[in-house]
């Protein structure tokens, strides 16, 4: 019976990553108001070396649509312009020497239609990563069942419980696109 644990705690957590990866696109996405983890994807050239911005500067958002990023060092704020003006965000930097502003334009009805389209495209993908750790894992289960590893009814009763992982997965993963839907067509 471990066996079959094992491989029913592996998928278990192998899913929740695929929730946190999703969780972690839709940060990234622009909703139409500020947030510092928009930038987590964008790079600067920090040296030589291609460095996640919030590793070289604070960043923070004093007011809905403007996001200010403080440099620690201060000879990087043409390195932090440029990796921003590189970025898919679409923002263009103001300076004034000492920080770096980012307004955050509102978005068009059009626009936030869109970028719910590609939110539900991202959570699509993760349902059929879920769908795949289960075939997987329901694969893994028979064979143990073929091989007189488990009983039939214990293998009946760890293929149940994979449903039944995958079904709570695919709830949190449409409870996290909901969420984001809303953020992303409040006005």
């Amino acid at each position: 019976m471990s066996m079959l644990k094992e491989l029913l705690d592996d998928a278990a957590e192998r899913m929740e990553k695929v929730e946190k990866i999703l969780a972690s696109d839709f940060s990234s996405m622009r909703a139409g108001r500020a947030t510092p983890a928009m930038l987590d994807k964008v790079m600067v050239d920090y040296y030589g070396t291609p460095t996640p911005v919030n590793q070289t500067a604070n960043i923070s958002c004093p007011e809905p649509r403007l996001i200010v990023i403080q440099p620690w060092d201060r000879n990087q704020i043409g390195a932090i312009e440029k990796g921003i003006l590189k970025s898919d965000l679409g923002i263009t930097p103001s300076s004034d020497g000492t920080v770096v502003r980012l307004t955050v334009p509102t978005l068009t009805e059009e626009r936030r239609k869109e970028i719910v389209k590609q939110c539900s495209k991202k959570a699509e993908d993760a349902k059929v990563a879920v769908r795949n750790i289960r075939r997987g894992l329901n694969d893994d289960i028979k064979a143990l069942e073929k091989a007189k590893e488990c009983s039939e009814d214990e293998s009946k009763k760890a293929l149940d419980d994979a449903q039944k992982l995958t079904d709570k997965a695919i709830k949190r993963l449409e409870e996290v696109l909901a969420q984001k839907e809303k953020e992303i067509m409040e006005v």
